[in-house]
């Protein structure tokens, strides 16, 4: 009898292959978002400590995203606050410095 390279139970199963790159892919996929995560310096979302982050300061698509405790809350402002019934006032001025230091004057 000539012996066959693949068992029996192996040639009976075709989608034995297909569940094998499913598990490389998914290791492809956490090994890529765990790269992005330190290209970008984003490993204080992993942290337990409370933090804020601006996105794209001073511009029309700035965003305030703000985590305390186990809530994150995303915040974009606009010129229309009112129509969200939230009211506000100015508080003062900062200025930067051509050293980078910012300086906040309150009125």
């Amino acid at each position: 009898m000539r012996r066959r390279i693949l068992d029996d139970h192996e040639d009976q199963d075709p989608m034995s292959m297909v569940s094998n790159l499913f598990d490389v892919a998914m290791v492809f996929a956490v090994a890529l978002m765990v790269a992005l995560v330190f290209k970008f310096n984003m490993t204080e979302i992993f942290t337990q400590e409370d933090y804020t982050i601006v996105k794209n300061p001073g511009k029309e698509n700035m965003e305030i995203i703000t985590k305390e405790g186990q809530t994150i809350n995303k915040y974009k402002p606009s010129e229309d606050q009112t129509a969200q019934g939230k009211k506000g006032k100015r508080v003062g001025v900062a200025y930067q410095l051509e050293n980078g230091e910012i300086i906040y004057v309150p009125e």
